[in-house]
């Protein structure tokens, strides 16, 4: 179900109810904030909250509330909740512990809080256990604390699970404008995606940023995602936590490399989120996007005026999404018109200091690293402490980076490689002048890598296929079974027969002729529990082979040959983000190479060509060294009968695994196969 949130978020009135510290601290909050609507505190005794006179109960009020904060007990806010709905209020910020948060200490607060949903009906509610939020455009607060949000015309939304990061976000000093500030709470009724789609809605917004400890609704930020590309703003998360459920049953390869973060990383990149890894990082990607958009490209430049930042700048971006082109003929001629003789041309460059203090010479200089093709230059600039130094020094730089940016048009960020090296004063100026001021190196590379997926991210993938409920018992199917099973949707097998004791093992392996491979069913690790012989030929070393197994039931195949290469095709059920396809090295490899792409069923055939690209052994599957390339169709279209099944079967699968898929220059056959299943 869809809510509007557009009163709660942007309400014309505001109710707060509640006269402790939290509702007065509300109401003087709202009012410093220079909120225009009208603001009714509510309390049955108090003649006023906060300077202002103060209503009895709800029916005493003027007019039906936009967004109400409620700062009672847990028991009266599901009241109020009620009461609130139908009076036809615009939505409710639920302040109050003790709901499915205290659930392991109180076994009544999880049916408080579907109590409390009840209550809600179609009214939007944040929270409970909820700090509410700020709206910094408006000046419209529902918020208890102190926080450093200042008003601003346009900005940057951010979304958080936790309060108290919630309150160390404001505090920023990066001259990062927040348009709101967001909590979430137990998310009882509206979740993360749902808020961020209303806040998405205010043109104002610019960007979003979400703090996500973990995915409830998949739809919900399937559609988050789709809004956000129709609307043309751009998402970043800071995503942390692992599924505990996605590891607790590591039966095969796939498992142990899956476990929930992959499944995290696989589910923002389909959807176009970019991923940073800190807060820091998730200031600086949104400061970025704030002022430039997403990034057509990873491709960037860098002007320092030291060796050793230069150097330090191409040691960050090693091994992310970036890169340094060289410099073109064009620059290369700008370049040494503006700079001389005497300054070894290269991207990054090191323009050294003998122009420093010359405005106009720094404007040219740096204006002639800034070619079209680039999607954004960063100059390197670290102020001085003002209490122990004299910045004014650095003036000329803060003009010619405002000046080059102006003469060009470009994409340019200032950076401090320190992330204090950088006065909000000169930021501010900065962000003024449509320069991009970014605290912290690393934090500057991390965003311009996020802002790059984002500008180069492929189109949207089908909806995403969701996990059942976790299954009470599960089986694994013997590996002909498996085979058989995935058979059936199009995935090629070796030519084989099941055999009973030593005897019929042997009889099969000379009907089906050549070399054979022999394995012991039952055990899920065959070679560990010594239940695999290969490459057997005749009768009588099949028997043998037989006879050293402890089992009495076998498998016996086709040798495969002529391998290019093998892979590992796998899928996991995730409760927490759908089903988890793998890929990955293969055979011994997988854990020698620790090799491995995930993207979630069901995957498109350009995600799973892309996926393929980017493992290490796309080198062998490509043809190295002159050898044979593996046929890519066969590999896809074994990859697709594995999709397949799992669609046919989500219902009950659990987990499947190739592994190895033998991959030659005219097949891809599964030589092994595994599939877990609930029963």
């Amino acid at each position: 179900m869809t809510r509007d949130l557009s009163r709660l978020l942007r309400p014309r009135s505001i109710a707060v109810i509640g006269g402790g510290a939290w509702g007065r601290a509300v109401v003087s909050q709202t009012l410093r904030m220079g909120f225009s609507g009208a603001v009714w505190p509510v309390h049955p005794s108090a003649a006023e909250i906060g300077g202002l006179r103060a209503h009895t109960d709800l029916a005493a009020l003027p007019g039906v509330p936009d967004a109400v904060f409620i700062g009672v007990n847990r028991h009266a806010t599901v009241e109020l909740v009620a009461e609130l709905a139908a009076m036809g209020a615009g939505g409710a910020v639920c302040f109050a512990s003790g709901f499915r948060e205290a659930a392991a200490e109180d076994g009544s607060g999880g049916d408080l809080q579907q109590a409390l949903c009840r209550a809600a009906g179609d009214m939007p509610v944040l929270g409970p256990n909820c700090y509410g939020f700020i709206n910094g455009l408006d000046g419209a607060l529902l918020w208890p604390d102190q926080h450093g949000v200042a008003p601003c015309a346009r900005g940057v939304a951010i979304v958080t699970q936790s309060s108290n990061i919630a309150i160390n976000l404001t505090m920023q000093s990066r001259a990062l404008p927040l348009a709101y500030v967001v909590t979430a709470g137990n998310q009882a009724q509206t979740g993360i995606a749902a808020i961020g789609a209303g806040l998405l809605d205010d043109p104002r917004v610019t960007a979003l940023g979400l703090h996500i400890e973990g995915f409830g609704d998949l739809g919900g930020f399937e559609a988050l995602a789709e809004k956000a590309r129709a609307l043309g703003k751009p998402v970043v998360a800071l995503k942390i936590g692992r599924s505990a459920q996605a590891q607790a049953a590591a039966v095969s390869h796939t498992a142990s490399m899956t476990g929930g973060e992959a499944g995290a990383r696989a589910l923002l990149e389909r959807l176009g989120i970019a991923r940073v890894a800190s807060l820091p990082e998730l200031l600086e990607t949104l400061k970025l996007l704030h002022v430039t958009g997403p990034l057509t490209s990873g491709d960037l430049g860098s002007i320092s005026c030291s060796g050793g930042e230069a150097s330090l700048v191409a040691d960050t971006a090693h091994g992310r999404g970036v890169r340094f082109p060289p410099l073109t003929a064009a620059q290369r001629a700008e370049l040494r018109a503006a700079l001389g003789p005497m300054v070894a041309l290269a991207n990054p460059l090191d323009y050294h200091t003998y122009i420093w203090r010359d405005t106009e010479a720094m404007t040219r200089a740096w204006a002639a690293m800034m070619a079209p093709h680039l999607a954004l230059t960063l100059i390197v600039l670290d102020y001085p402490r003002a209490d122990r130094a004299d910045p004014s020094d650095w003036e000329c730089a803060t003009a010619a980076a405002l000046a080059a940016k102006a003469r060009t048009g470009a994409n340019v960020a200032v950076v401090a490689t320190l992330p204090e090296l950088l006065p909000e004063a000169v930021a501010r100026r900065f962000m003024e002048g449509g320069v991009v001021p970014l605290n912290g190196l690393s934090e500057a590379i991390a965003a311009a890598e996020a802002a790059a997926f984002i500008g180069t991210a492929p189109l949207p993938e089908p909806p995403l296929l969701p996990p059942p409920p976790s299954a009470p018992s599960t089986r694994i199917l013997g590996e002909a079974a498996a085979k058989a099973a995935l058979a059936a949707h199009g995935l090629e097998v070796p030519r084989g027969a099941t055999a009973s004791g030593r005897d019929a093992a042997a009889r099969a392996a000379v009907r089906l002729g050549g070399q054979v491979a022999l394995k012991g069913a039952g055990p899920a690790h065959k070679t560990e529990a010594g239940a695999v012989a290969l490459n057997l030929a005749g009768e009588k070393a099949v028997h043998r082979a037989a006879a050293s197994m402890p089992v009495e039931e076998f498998l016996v195949e086709e040798m495969i040959g002529g391998a290019v290469a093998e892979l590992l095709v796998g899928v996991v059920k995730d409760p927490a983000h759908g089903f988890v396809l793998t890929l990955a090295a293969g055979g011994t490899l997988t854990e020698l190479m620790a090799d491995s792409a995930a993207l979630l069923v069901p995957a498109s055939d350009a995600a799973i060509l892309r996926a393929l690209d980017g493992l290490r052994i796309a080198r062998l599957l490509d043809g190295y060294r002159g050898a044979p390339a593996a046929d890519r169709s066969a590999i896809l279209a074994a990859i697709r009968a594995v999709q397949s099944y799992v669609v046919e079967n989500a219902d009950r699968v659990e987990e499947v695994e190739i592994n190895p898929l033998i991959c030659t220059p005219a097949r891809a056959v599964a030589a092994d196969a595994l599939i877990w299943e609930a029963t």
